[in-house]
């Protein structure tokens, strides 16, 4: 049995003033945990765009494809696919990638879901061992 990992890192960050669509996605990967400072050239922020554009006209992208896109290299391109992936936002067949689903809510919501899931685990475990342990 695989057991599959799923990392969620959600950062409270204030919403941007100025309301335009590239503040607006900044915003939305910072607050996913997506973007970071050390990402100078905001290689994940690209990537993250290029699979949105991708999964929106129903064509995946393998990394090859997105280096050449973007101009980045496979290992750069492979290091932030592997940070997508593992926060369930990025799926890959047949080493192609796209998003989980095709539009941003459906995507929150789908986290979400995820989210609720896992609490609902720790709420369970948490349960059985207060029994075991007679609390």
């Amino acid at each position: 049995m695989q057991i599959q990992h799923q990392k969620f890192t959600i950062i409270r960050v204030r919403k941007p003033v100025k309301k335009d669509i590239n503040n607006e996605l900044q915003w939305l990967g910072n607050s996913l945990g997506l973007f970071n400072l050390r990402d100078k050239d905001k290689s994940c922020f690209r990537i993250f765009i290029e699979l949105l554009k991708a999964t929106r006209q129903n064509t995946p992208l393998s990394s090859d494809e997105i280096a050449y896109k973007l101009n980045l290299s496979r290992g750069t391109i492979i290091h932030h696919i592997n940070k997508l992936d593992e926060a369930g936002i990025v799926v890959s067949q047949k080493n192609k990638y796209y998003l989980r689903v095709n539009n941003l809510e459906n995507l929150i919501n789908e986290l979400e879901k995820d989210i609720l899931r896992a609490l609902d685990d720790l709420k369970n475990v948490a349960k059985e061992i207060d029994g075991k342990m007679g609390i």
